[in-house]
């Protein structure tokens, strides 16, 4: 044990010796040292600031179901989700529900995101802004806790877990961009979806 000591020291010594070495650059790294710590500062307040209240997943036998809750940013800077994935789907997206001209609702994927506002909330909600989870890989039954990871424009990300409930309500018709229609064929018709 006495050998690895003087290892140690030596080993030390050398440390010193560069770090006394490279004394005179560190001025001109330190804006850059700087500015990298303050990116990485600024994207975790981003992610700490951004809470889902009150999540939850529509129970389903198979096919879709989506997610709601409420996104609530506590920053003072605008956070965009710019997709999700969820433990119980092979598919995800970010979906808006529109009016179509005879009155009806209509789902489709919001590929710009949700925003959220600076210290304000962004609403998920049966028949309204919604995370949409296809190709189920099992039912997804009352009282089950779904895992859902959100991307946020940063490349962070936030995890928490949805609690599946029953609900009948929100009936709207499911209009697949042209994208999703090709790998969701083997689905079955996707011509309504009850949320």
């Amino acid at each position: 044990m006495s050998k690895l000591i003087p290892a140690s020291i030596a080993a030390l010594a050398v440390t010193l010796s560069l770090s006394a070495c490279g004394s005179d650059d560190s001025a001109t790294d330190s804006p850059t040292t700087s500015s990298s710590a303050s990116a990485t500062t600024d994207d975790a307040a981003k992610t700490a600031a951004l809470t889902v209240v009150d999540p939850w997943v529509k129970t389903a036998k198979s096919g879709m179901s989506a997610v709601f809750g409420t996104l609530t940013n506590s920053g003072d800077q605008d956070v965009t989700v710019t997709a999700a994935a969820a433990s119980v789907a092979d598919m995800v997206q970010l979906h808006e529900t529109t009016q179509t001209s005879d009155g009806s609702s209509s789902m489709q994927e919001k590929k710009d995101g949700f925003v959220v506002p600076a210290n304000g909330t962004f609403a998920l909600t049966p028949g309204g802004n919604h995370i949409m989870l296809m190709e189920l890989s099992g039912p997804i039954e009352a009282g089950d806790s779904v895992s859902v990871t959100l991307k946020l424009s940063d490349g962070s990300t936030i995890a928490f877990d949805a609690l599946a409930k029953d609900f009948a309500g929100a009936q709207e018709s499911y209009a697949p961009s042209a994208e999703a229609s090709e790998s969701t064929d083997s689905m079955g018709s996707m011509d309504s979806m009850s949320h």
